[in-house]
């Protein structure tokens, strides 16, 4: 492993960012989620899935995010934090009009999933059961 600087450890926020320094495994990045508009159906910002080894967490920096964790649905609002333990089924949506922004916390294997699911092309439901399970997920 090379020689790691302070800087390596620091990150500045910024939408879009993910920060996972050499040899964590844990990876943090700044997302934001469109609103919903009035009437319309919140587009789920990922599958109700559920991830066998490793947990996930939200912290909300501005606006609302909905949850479903297991069969249960909440809110969470700015300054309010999620947390998914591991085996739990779980998706996220923006149930506001207004753009949310917020923190996700993950483990380096669930990183690995989403950039592979953002790498891919074929988006069928086969090959999307196959990916989560080569990454200890299960899409439900």
């Amino acid at each position: 492993m090379a020689k790691l600087s302070i800087t390596d450890f620091i990150m500045r926020t910024s939408n879009g960012q993910t920060h996972a320094p050499e040899g964590s495994n844990i990876t943090i990045a700044e997302w934001s989620a469109e609103g919903t508009l009035n009437g319309e159906t919140p587009m789920l910002m990922a599958p109700l899935h559920l991830h066998y080894e490793d947990d996930e967490a939200w912290f909300i920096l501005e606006g609302t995010l909905g949850f479903q964790i297991g069969d249960e649905k909440i809110e969470a609002n700015q300054n309010e934090a999620v947390i998914v333990p591991r085996g739990t089924p779980h998706t996220f949506w923006n149930p506001k009009q207004e753009t949310a922004r917020y923190l996700i916390i993950m483990n380096k294997q669930t990183q690995e999933l989403i950039d592979a699911i953002h790498k891919t092309s074929d988006r069928s439901p086969e090959m999307m059961k196959n990916l989560f399970k080569q990454y200890r997920a299960e899409l439900l």
